[in-house]
Parts: C-alpha cells; structure tokens; sequence
C-alpha cells in the first residue's frame, strides 16, 4: 500500500507539473482524494496559516499596484540602472531582489525586466547576463524575504521544533541568499560572447528585429508615492512587531496578538490605508495581475501541502527509519531533495509546506534546515517559469534564448551557482548566529 500510496502522489505533482500554474493545487487536491476516499489514510494538515498571508500580503500588494505604487518602484529601479549602465549586471539583481524582499513575491520583476533589457542593449551588454541573474535574484529572495509565505512557514516550523527565533531566520537568510546572488552575477557577466560578436544579434540587426527606441513613458499616478509609503511602513511594523515579542529580545511578553495573525493585521490594515488614502476603486484591485497571481499561489499551496502531509503524516514512522539517519548524517543532501522537489512544484512556499516539516521530523539540524532553505528556488531548471519567459520575450537581441537541448539556457548555470553559494553561505551564517 505504500507504493500505491507514493506512486499517487507522484502522479498528483506529474499530472499538477503537465498543468502549469493552478493546475498544482488542483491536482494536489484529486491525489488528497485518492488517498483519503479510495485509499483510506487520514486528511493531512492544510496549512491555514499560510494561506491567509498569502492573501493578505497580496492585498496590500494588490492594492499598492493598483495606486501606482509599483509603476513608481520601477522608475526607481530605472534611475538606478540608468547611472550604472556598465555594470548592470550587477545592479539588475540588486533591484530584482529587493523588490522581491520587500514585496514578498517575485513576480514583481516583471516590471523590471524590460528595463534591464533596454539599458543593457543600449550599453552593448549582453542581455541575457544581466536579465538571468535578475531573475534567480528574484526567485531566491522569496526566501529571505519577511513576509513571504515561505519564510512565515519555515520560521513557524522551526520556531515550534527548535526554538529558533524568526528574526535569526531572517539574519541567515538575507545576507546569505544576497551575496549569493553577487556571486552568481560574477559568474553570469562571463557567460556567452560579447553582443557586438554575437552572430545572431548582428543577424537580427541586420534583419530590423531589434528596437532601438526606448519605450514611452507613463504617467506616474497622482498617490503612487504615498501608496509605496504606507506599504513600506507596513512591512517595517511587520518586522518591529516581531522584533519586540521575539524571545531574543523580550520587549512585550506573552503577547495577545501572534506573528502570524499580526502579518495579516498589519498587511490588511494597510490595504485599507492604500485604498482610502490613493482613493481608488476597491473593484480593480481584483484585476490587478499581483492579486491574480497571489490567489492562484494559494490554490496551489493548498493542494500541494495538503497531499504531501497527507501522504506524510500516515507514513512518518516508515520515513523516519529509510530516511531519518541518512539526512542526520549528511544534511547538504536536504538542498538536493528541495532542489528538485521545486523544479516540479513551482513555488517555494509549496515546496516549504510539503517536504520541510517531514525533514525537520526526520531530525535534520536547523542549521541544515535554513542552509538548504535556498534551494527551494529552483524554479528555473525549466525554462517555463513566467518571469524566465517574459525575459526571453523581452530580449530582442536573441542573446536570452532556449537551447535547443531545453536545459542549456542562460538561466541555468547562473541560478546552480547562487544556490549553490547560498547553501554554502547559509551553513557559515548558521554556525555563527545559531
């Protein structure tokens, strides 16, 4: 029974994988049925919690866009770019991974992506070193990033098992995953020729296919700066909140109000603040493309973590005793698992939900636990990820393009070395902090 049991879960994610997108959730919930109607196992857990922020976090994140919030952070963005032509390959990932930090999606380097494009090709960089490296910087923020998803779960997991503090998860996490990514914009500015050798760039010159017109600029809206204000207050009350019921610092002991429900309140709060201050309409703010993307997250958090614990929770005894010391003894082999469980769940926070709690269960270390965190970013491996396609669509130079063997895109060994140098960094980090 349980090979049948395992083969339905990998059926589920297979089938979820052939989906795309919501397709995840919706199969992870048809496998939750398998296993409970026909195969008689208990419903697992469905992480409530984390669903709830999802939404609330894309509320406010919803609301902000809809204000003209994120219109003003991409001409922020640009400004920045535009001074620093040269070297934006180093600088795209900057930007990418800050927006991702403080918004706590990366689907927020869409806005970005055109930019990188533009100013690289009239800098004559190769587009695709720095659009791939703004990409991973995107994906891998989500882990370092306060109120996303997946760090709000790993930090409860931990927080219950080890006593390992939501704030130390932050100091390990962000410091680790950004100077990976600088590490991996080292690797990613000596990939490919030079785009004035490159023969396909001067192929498409030749042939008018590349733009050379910047592209007309919009109007900021009248409340975008005041939208961006009161959203960054929130995550900085966010993390002061959190900061002053932590253990660690003992500023408000047993507090009425926890973390988790403070993200929601302080996220929910400030979609108001956004909607009476930016006076817009409530009704758009369903239609914004952040909200969209934010309710499908969590249509897929939900039927993926609920299948794997499910699966999980009737089995754990079983799990403990094939897998439990190999993982004690050599816990690096945690990012691998994370690594290509991501490559098929598509989300980090999906990712997180389903396979953290059995390897915390299994005994693997904290250290171990934060360290690997960072792989469950390996949402670039296919090159069907959104923000990966839209920086290919957006490189008119054809330097940004799938290989013909699907695998050997420009995504690839940029996204291996940042995760990889974010594992690495992640263990020194936690055998400091820790």
């Amino acid at each position: 029974m349980l090979i049948i049991e395992f083969a339905v879960v990998l059926m589920s994610i297979y089938l979820g994988a052939r989906l795309g997108g919501i397709g995840i959730g919706f199969a992870g919930g048809m496998g939750v049925l398998a296993l409970t109607l026909v195969l008689g196992l208990e419903p697992g857990t469905v992480p409530v919690d984390v669903i709830l922020i999802i939404m609330s976090v894309i509320a406010a994140i919803a609301s902000m866009q809809v204000a003209g919030g994120l219109h003003y952070l991409v001409e922020i963005a640009e400004r920045i770019l535009r001074r620093n032509p040269k070297q934006i390959t180093f600088w795209a990932p900057v930007v990418t991974y800050v927006m991702t930090l403080l918004a706590g999606t990366g689907h927020t380097a869409f806005s970005t992506l055109p930019v990188i494009a533009e100013v690289s090709k009239d800098a004559g960089v190769r587009p695709s070193r720095p659009l791939s490296i703004a990409v991973i910087a995107s994906q891998i923020a989500i882990t370092a990033s306060p109120i996303s998803a997946a760090v709000v779960l790993l930090s409860g997991m931990l927080e219950t098992s080890h006593s390992v503090d939501y704030l130390q998860l932050l100091a390990i996490a962000i410091p680790s995953t950004f100077l990976a990514c600088m590490v991996g914009a080292f690797v990613a500015q000596r990939l490919g020729l030079e785009l004035a050798d490159d023969p396909i760039y001067q192929q498409r010159l030749k042939d008018g296919l590349v733009t050379t017109d910047s592209a007309d600029k919009k109007e900021l809206p009248v409340h975008a700066k005041r939208s961006v204000w009161i959203f960054l207050a929130s995550i900085v009350a966010v993390v002061a909140y959190a900061t002053a019921i932590s253990p660690l610092v003992g500023l408000i002991e047993d507090p009425s109000l926890p973390r988790n429900e403070a993200i929601m309140v302080f996220m929910l709060s400030a979609a108001t603040l956004i909607v009476m201050n930016c006076k817009i309409n409530t009704a758009e703010i369903v239609n914004a493309a952040t909200f969209k993307s934010g309710m499908s997250a969590c249509v897929c958090v939900l039927g993926v973590a609920w299948l794997g614990d499910t699966f999980v929770s009737a089995h754990i005894d079983e799990i403990k005793e094939l897998a439990g010391t190999i993982l004690q003894q050599y816990s690096w082999m945690l990012a691998i698992i994370l690594f290509f469980a991501s490559m098929l769940l598509y989300s980090q926070a999906a990712t997180t939900a389903a396979l953290m709690p059995t390897a915390i269960a299994l005994g693997v270390s904290p250290e171990a636990a934060i360290a690997s965190f960072a792989a469950v970013s390996a949402l670039f491996v296919l090159p069907t990820y959104p923000t990966l396609i839209a920086a290919v669509e957006m490189d008119d130079t054809g330097s940004t393009r799938i290989g013909q063997y699907v695998f050997n895109h420009p995504f690839m060994i940029p996204g291996l070395v940042t995760i990889t140098a974010s594992v690495c960094l992640g263990f020194l980090f936690a055998g400091v902090i820790l």
